[in-house]
């Protein structure tokens, strides 16, 4: 049985995967470098959590219990050394993570499942060096990590089926909706969509044919609107197989067909415009304005899983 989980990492992800556990209450220790690491970890958490709490009417008792469930340590010897679920979330370097795998393989329980939150290595490249590929798995949470429900899973060829079952339980139980990819593939599934789409949207700018605003409202408005509750695959079968065979051949030749990144944004982080980290992208941010739009996408996150989770109740009755 899972009860202790170990997060190393103490960033944006690794905070809010954390997260997740600690608010279904489960035992969870948060490892990184130093304490100020993890001193900004524990306020982003405070922060989240207040958040919430105003949104869904969490009580003071509750959030602070939420607190308490959460524990950190500069020591990586003392946060995994009673844990049953280990996650990793730390940058994707693969070198830094095989000096994790390594240090990890000396000082875990025998018994304990290794889990990482990349979204780049497939896992045959992470488990490389490593010795533990039976209990080894892939928990790629989407940001923010403790609002989406989506979690994907994928495992290593030598991933016990027992493993699998239980990471797979282990993420329903934190409220998650976790989907197992039957094979590795580069990008896995939801980070491939979406990277399909950007890139005909970025297309679509470069050629002017409409501003960043309403090429991003049509998607939001549109498409986006439907996604919410029905997937791509269900939108064809629900607008008739006839019909999205014309549409494919109809639009397909006219799609972009590049093979890197879209030359806008190329050009923008040569100039050093990030996006929100550097206060201009595509669009222009002030500092208070980068917060503003974080807390308003967030609050509209939970009012999003809250009506979603909602209509579900209904369905099941």
């Amino acid at each position: 049985m899972i009860k202790n989980i170990a997060i190393i990492g103490s960033g944006v992800m690794g905070s809010s995967i954390a997260q997740s556990f600690a608010v279904s209450g489960y035992s969870v220790t948060i490892n990184d470098l130093n304490e100020e690491l993890l001193q900004k970890s524990k306020n982003r958490i405070f922060e989240n959590l207040s958040l919430i709490a105003k949104e869904v009417g969490l009580d003071e008792e509750q959030k602070q219990s939420n607190l308490a469930n959460i524990h950190y340590t500069a020591d990586l010897e003392e946060a995994v050394k009673e844990a049953d679920f280990i996650i990793e979330a730390i940058p994707e370097v693969i070198e830094w993570k095989w000096e994790l795998y390594e240090k990890l393989e000396r000082i875990m329980k025998v018994d304990a499942i290794v889990a990482s939150n990349t979204s780049t290595f497939p896992i045959s490249r992470l488990m490389e060096k490593a010795s533990f590929r039976e209990r080894m798995i892939i928990t790629h949470f989407f940001n923010p990590g403790h609002l989406v429900p989506l979690v994907e899973i994928v495992k290593h060829p030598q991933t016990k089926e027992t493993v699998v079952d239980v990471t797979l339980d282990l993420i329903r139980k934190i409220g998650k909706s976790p989907i197992l990819l039957k094979k590795e593939i580069p990008g896995f599934i939801a980070n491939r969509l979406q990277t399909a789409l950007m890139r005909e949207a970025f297309y679509l700018l470069k050629e002017d044919v409409a501003s960043a605003r309403d090429i991003d409202t049509a998607i939001t408005a549109g498409p986006g609107f439907r996604w919410a509750f029905t997937g791509p695959i269900e939108i064809a079968d629900f607008g008739g197989l006839d019909t999205w065979q014309r549409v494919f051949e109809n639009v397909a030749p006219n799609l972009d067909q590049s093979v890197e990144a879209p030359e806008i944004i190329r050009e923008l982080v040569e100039q050093g415009k990030l996006g929100t980290k550097s206060g201009e992208g595509i669009y222009q941010y002030d500092e208070m304005l980068v917060s503003q739009k974080l807390n308003e996408r967030d609050r509209n996150f939970i009012k999003l899983g809250k009506m979603k989770l909602e209509v579900l109740l209904q369905q099941t009755k």
